[in-house]
């Protein structure tokens, strides 16, 4: 039992007022510690609200540093970096910085699922909770995606709690301990947060297993050669299951014959991969990481398959919004780094109006040349400083167009697009230069579409 359990009150500060930080705050005021949260901005005002009715003692618009460095331990919501001048006031200080995962996680001996990855986690975690729903098994589905996992713990207790944990949640951890982890791939993310240093990033990703043990499950893409690489150097004491798109495994999951084949004991699952409800490779890859972990807690063969072929997908993520003059308009606003662009613009069989741009993150697009030749027919720019993909892609389309609204970008690739095209918003960046966050800027697409 942690100390966080016990009677001992401490004093928790928050730093940040979203989702993760009020969270954590309503978890630490019912278990009877001494809270305080502090944000440099405004609150939404719901969140407002949850702390006034609380009575939870906050701040906003600035930092009293007196009352922060009061505290016992502070959580930190992931938007933060390490590198901020306040976290490294507090470090100096010898106070304990925690990210809201690790703090929920020390309030629960439940059963753990923590999924992350560059790409796919969403729909992976998505699709694991759907499972478990459909076993009619009693489950959370939160983290990095919905609530927050304080909140939850604070609403009661659970069987199970599949959680969505990023790479900046993971920074923030010392304890976190999954039964079952699931690392999806890693590829170039988040640099800019990583000092430029691929491998940073992916010591990051490794350490949603840190803290396993030999009763625990890392279920892992052997086919991704970042995960492949740190897993020699690394000391991780779980079970290893692997998955792989391209050969057979002894152990774990792995495609055969267009089928879905997992080898976890004596009793092999199967599932023809045309009766995914989710298409394309990475998503087959997808569907693979959740059965896997699916077939780990003993959930029967049949629920899977049911599960498999209902699964409705995750908004935000290649999601077809309308057909209009016979050209369909898709939203992938979730695709914030080049690789997720990657699957969006590979499965792409007609011709494609591509609306891209936000801040960058350090991407290298030239992996993309290849598929925009192919697929590609005009582009639009979608962003406050376009000029990085203007020079990337000048070349490889005859018709390109800034624009620096959502409105403007619908409008204008309107226009472009002829009966039969696709449109598609799969912009390769973070939003945050032109919209609060991608769901802002997946929403305001669907509408400026309907508005057409």
């Amino acid at each position: 039992m942690t100390w966080m359990q016990t009677a001992n009150k401490k004093r928790i500060v928050i730093l940040g007022g979203g989702m993760s930080g009020v969270g954590a705050a309503m978890l630490a005021t019912q278990r009877g510690h001494d809270v305080f949260l502090s944000d440099g901005g405004i609150l939404k005002d719901a969140f407002a609200k949850a702390l006034q009715d609380q009575y939870i003692p906050h701040e906003t618009g600035g930092h009293d540093m007196e009352q922060i460095l009061n505290a016992d331990v502070v959580v930190k919501s992931p938007g933060i970096p390490d590198t901020a001048n306040i976290v490294q006031k507090i470090l100096s200080a010898g106070i304990p910085v925690i990210s809201e995962i690790e703090f929920a996680s020390r309030f629960t001996d439940e059963v753990e699922i923590a999924i992350t990855g560059s790409n796919g986690k969403t729909t992976v975690t998505s699709l694991i909770g759907h499972m478990l729903e459909v076993a009619d098994l009693d489950v959370t589905i939160g983290g990095n995606i919905g609530k927050s996992y304080a909140a939850q713990v604070a609403a009661g207790p659970a069987e199970y709690r599949v959680l969505e944990v990023s790479s900046f949640q993971l920074d923030g951890i010392n304890k976190f301990k999954p039964r079952i982890a699931v690392l999806l791939n890693i590829t170039p993310d988040h640099l800019d947060r990583y000092d430029y240093n691929f491998d940073n990033y992916i010591a990051s990703k490794m350490r949603i297993a840190m803290n396993q043990d030999e009763n625990d499950f890392f279920i892992y893409n052997a086919d991704d050669p970042a995960i492949q690489n740190a897993l020699t150097n690394s000391t991780i004491k779980s079970r290893l299951v692997p998955f792989s798109m391209t050969r057979e495994l002894d152990y774990g999951a792995y495609i055969k014959d267009n089928n879905i084949n997992i080898n976890l004991d004596s009793n092999l699952f199967t599932m023809p991969i045309q009766n995914l409800s989710i298409k394309g490779q990475h998503n087959t890859a997808n569907a693979m990481a959740a059965a896997t972990t699916a077939k780990l807690l003993q959930i029967r063969k049949e629920t899977i398959r049911q599960s498999l072929a209902s699964f409705q997908g995750v908004e935000h993520r290649l999601e077809q919004v309308l057909k209009i003059n016979k050209v369909q308009y898709i939203n992938d606003s979730k695709a914030t780094n080049v690789n997720a662009t990657y699957y969006a613009l590979d499965s792409m069989e007609k011709p494609t109006v591509w609306i891209l741009g936000g801040v960058d993150k350090g991407n290298d697009y030239s992996e993309l040349f290849a598929l925009v030749n192919k697929n590609v027919k005009a582009i639009v720019c979608l962003g406050t400083d376009n000029s990085k993909i203007v020079e990337a892609f000048s070349g490889c389309v005859d018709q390109m167009v800034e624009t620096s609204s959502m409105e403007d970008a619908v409008r204008v690739a309107y226009k472009l697009a002829s009966p039969g095209d696709n449109v598609l918003l799969s912009p390769a960046c973070a939003s945050f230069d032109l919209f609060e966050n991608y769901e802002d800027r997946g929403r305001q697409f669907k509408n400026a579409v309907r508005a057409l």
